[in-house]
């Protein structure tokens, strides 16, 4: 079992009994706090330590889905949209805040050396931004969609291949706005362009027997295979907009989907387990890749990105990588969504709406009182809350009211649009 993943960064399972009042009150306090922390001039909320790399100035405003004010925005409405919280009223209509968090999230993006080429990106640009103001049905949402448009058709030569910077995360965006704006053909359009490209993109290896993706990330070049930066996040763009596919097409992303999944697992078939390494290759002269049980690098993000997939192919590797992630218990690395307790919880979360298992539902639960925990704990020792969608508070807030709800919608990822 050891092989499979790092005991050290995982920690025992606290025991406390499903509580749905206590995770209520957890998700209001997270949702009060951020109405308490939000800085209106110029519009964003203070940034976490733990969000910040070295060297990096803390009074930059973060503006980005994946860890700034457009996913706590996006976080809020969701969460009020389906009954979970009160009505952010103290907030800015998405129109309202763009301008401010366009000129910010570029500014932001000149610290890290992008330029235009990023704007497209679904995680880090600006995209999400025009997306949540293209639902305003105005002039001015009209033209934010006009932008999303711009910014996935011009994504598409993006070296990244990944869901983060890349043409995948334009590929989902699609599919959404195609969904928000059915009677616009040029969504529908504009997938098939990206995921045409992607084909034309893959590789495939003889050591490996299977296809993959080189992404071109941070100066250098890698073969992730993982739920952000890999392949199995572009897998998920094309099984959420597989019926935008001529059927033939989507069969044959579906053989390839598959093929590689099976073949890059490493398995420990006595115990039932199973996992994925970061790479599907071995770069020369790299050192040997530790086996991660996380979202963003393990069987976590493959289980969620692969729950929707048709046809019981997968079934057995799926049930074996979320049996791995219930054995190593919780991530010492805190509760979010990316790196934390409450992403590896989404996995059983998806596990319960794909086989009907009771069990993986109540592991969920076991992973948010758990992450309740977690997340107390970490504010105790920061002294603030941790304002972000994918590596803080917020989304834990969206799992929490998941567990409650017994659903799987993980945030950003499965859904866009608040869902009835």
């Amino acid at each position: 079992m050891t092989m499979l993943f790092d005991p050290a960064r995982h920690e025992t399972l606290a025991t406390p009994a499903w509580d749905p009042q206590r995770v209520r009150a957890a998700l209001a306090g997270i949702v009060d706090a951020a109405e308490a922390a939000w800085l209106p001039q110029p519009g964003h909320w203070p940034n976490h330590p733990l969000d910040l790399e070295p060297g990096e100035d803390p009074l930059q405003p973060s503006t980005t889905l994946y860890f700034g004010a457009a996913g706590v925005m996006w976080a809020l409405r969701h969460l009020h949209a389906l009954g979970a919280t009160r009505a952010p009223a103290w907030l800015p209509t998405p129109v309202q805040a763009r301008a401010s968090l366009l000129a910010l999230n570029r500014a932001w993006l000149a610290t890290q050396g992008c330029g235009a080429a990023d704007f497209g990106s679904y995680l880090m640009g600006e995209l999400p931004i025009e997306m949540m103001a293209s639902a305003e049905p105005s002039p001015e949402g009209a033209a934010a969609a006009e932008r999303v448009a711009a910014l996935i058709e011009g994504g598409l030569a993006h070296p990244a291949r990944e869901l983060m910077w890349g043409a995948p995360g334009g590929l989902l965006a699609a599919v959404f706005m195609q969904e928000r704006r059915p009677q616009e053909p040029r969504w529908a359009a504009l997938y098939r362009r990206v995921a045409e490209r992607l084909w034309a993109e893959l590789q495939w290896s003889p050591e490996q027997q299977c296809h993959y993706w080189s992404q071109d990330l941070y100066g250098r070049r890698y073969s992730f295979l993982d739920g952000v930066h890999g392949f199995v996040a572009t897998a998920h763009a094309l099984i959420r907009g597989r019926h935008l596919l001529p059927p033939e097409q989507w069969q044959d992303w579906a053989r390839v989907i598959e093929t590689t999944m099976a073949r890059s697992a490493t398995w420990d078939r006595a115990a039932g387990l199973a996992n994925w390494r970061n790479e599907l290759l071995a770069r020369p002269g790299a050192m040997p890749q530790p086996m991660l049980l996380q979202f963003c690098h393990g069987a976590p993000g493959f289980v969620i990105c692969l729950a929707g997939l048709p046809g019981p192919a997968l079934d057995g590797l799926l049930q074996a990588a979320g049996e791995l992630v219930w054995a190593a218990g919780p991530l010492a690395k805190g509760a979010n969504l990316c790196h934390g307790t409450a992403g590896n919880g989404y996995a059983f979360l998806k596990l319960y709406e794909r086989s009907g298992e009771a069990r993986w539902l109540e592991r969920a639960r076991a992973f948010a009182m758990h992450a309740i925990a977690q997340a107390e704990a970490e504010r105790r020792r920061h002294g603030q809350h941790r304002f972000s969608l994918w590596t803080g508070d917020l989304g834990l807030a969206c799992f929490l009211w998941d567990c409650l709800r017994g659903r799987a919608a993980f945030p950003t990822l499965d859904l866009f649009w608040p869902e009835a």
